[in-house]
């Protein structure tokens, strides 16, 4: 196969994650490894950043900087929620690749994000530009089909669990078996999030919190939760709930969403702490009911991030560059684990038609037959993307995120009206 010379776009889209910027930083350093490659750009805000032709010289970044972005949360290069909906979208973003010769697309994001990278990869084809273009998976809600597990997911897990256990203290002190704790988490319409909630719980301490978690794939039940409640009551001084926000009835309906919808039609989700604690209150007389909304805490929190997620965010950067180098496009990035006893790594790549918008939900047979907690299949899953500690530099006391200069690329083509 020809080599292909020309330039690296980088973008990142969708919500951001304590590790996404790792990933960012894979490609740089990757790219900066092959002669082929002759400049490497990120898009200021994911698409965007395409149609408005907003790009920065990310090799014009210190080294110092680009090793920063392994433990920075957020979205350096800044992102979106934006969908490419008209045809003349998709010319626009062909033609300013022909304009600045990108001939190496990475774009880093969950679900829609693969699915917009899949129609610019078929735009392009159709008019005969020699384009390749890779998916890099983020979501911290670990619902990307076809990859074992999504970087971003084990350091959110991370946090929820290490923020359980410290609840668990200040709740041990309180209790009285009248307290009753409802900490909400993301995840969207499925509960990976919330079922790794589980992982706080020490070894050989079954009644170690969370007490009860309310997953979206189990069908809720206002009875039932009542009677979970009481039961864990009379055995403990308090009841520390996770609930993930996507929670459904026995009809499919979600227990609390806004009317509102984003730009690719999903639900805004929240509430669901706020619907339990009104069931508690209005069931549980004489009760104390407390909510914990960590909202985008969770995707944030680097500061308790698993260097196993960081290590392998990055990795998936390096890959997706390697791959399209070597000839690949229209792939995505996958994390495919070892057979072995001790937990390895080791990245794939699946066709983005056959990621874009799927979900990978919760496999069943990991909830335990009371639907209110998780077997040893799922610890034996999660437990090891959680491990070890990311180290962030402080000054006086508080971490140092990396900032990237933003050295803008001139613009070659006239303005256009997104």
């Amino acid at each position: 196969m020809a080599e292909l010379v020309g330039n690296v776009l980088v973008g990142q889209s969708g919500g951001p994650t304590a590790v996404i910027n790792a990933s960012v930083a894979g490609v740089v350093a990757e790219a900066l490894n092959h002669s082929c490659i002759e400049e490497v750009y990120g898009s200021l805000n994911g698409v965007l950043g395409i149609l408005n032709e907003d790009f920065i010289d990310l090799a014009a970044e210190s080294q110092q900087t680009i090793r920063g972005l392994r433990v920075t949360p957020g979205a350096a290069l800044g992102t979106c929620r934006h969908k490419l909906k008209k045809a003349q979208d998709f010319e626009r973003v062909i033609a300013v690749f022909k304009a600045h010769n990108i001939r190496y697309f990475f774009y880093i994001g969950g679900n829609d994000s693969q699915d917009t990278a899949d129609k610019i990869a078929q735009t392009a084809r159709q008019q005969e530009y020699e384009l390749r273009v890779i998916g890099i998976p983020k979501t911290i809600d670990n619902d990307l089909a076809l990859t074992d597990h999504c970087p971003g997911y084990g350091s959110v897990a991370k946090f929820i669990c290490t923020t359980i256990r410290e609840l668990a203290c200040d709740h041990e002190a309180m209790g009285q078996h009248d307290l009753v704790s409802i900490v909400e988490v993301m995840g969207r319409n499925a509960g990976w999030i919330a079922a790794s909630a589980s992982l706080a719980k020490r070894r050989d301490h079954p009644h170690d919190p969370p007490h009860l978690i309310y997953l979206p794939e189990v069908a809720f039940s206002a009875e039932k939760f009542v009677a979970d409640v009481q039961r864990i009551l009379k055995r403990e001084k308090y009841c520390l709930i996770v609930v993930g926000e996507g929670l459904i009835d026995a009809d499919g309906n979600y227990v609390s969403a806004a009317e509102a919808t984003d730009a690719f039609g999903n639900a805004q989700l929240g509430g669901a702490a706020d619907y339990l604690r009104t069931l508690a209150e209005q069931n549980l007389p004489g009760t104390k009911v407390r909510t914990v909304k960590l909202g985008i805490t969770q995707r944030a929190a680097a500061h308790a991030g698993s260097k196993t997620d960081a290590d392998e965010a990055f990795l998936a950067g390096q890959a997706a560059v390697k791959a399209a180098v070597n000839g690949e496009t229209d792939k995505m990035i996958t994390l495919m684990r070892g057979d072995g006893d001790n937990y390895t790594c080791e990245t794939g790549l699946a066709p983005l038609a056959d990621v874009a918008n799927a979900v990978k939900k919760l496999p069943p047979e990991w909830v335990n037959e009371d639907g209110v907690s998780m077997n040893h299949q799922f610890l034996r899953y999660a437990q090891p993307l959680i491990q070890g500690e990311t180290v962030v530099l402080h000054d006086s006391g508080l971490p140092i995120y990396a900032k990237l200069d933003k050295a803008r690329v001139d613009k070659q083509l006239p303005a256009y009206e997104v």
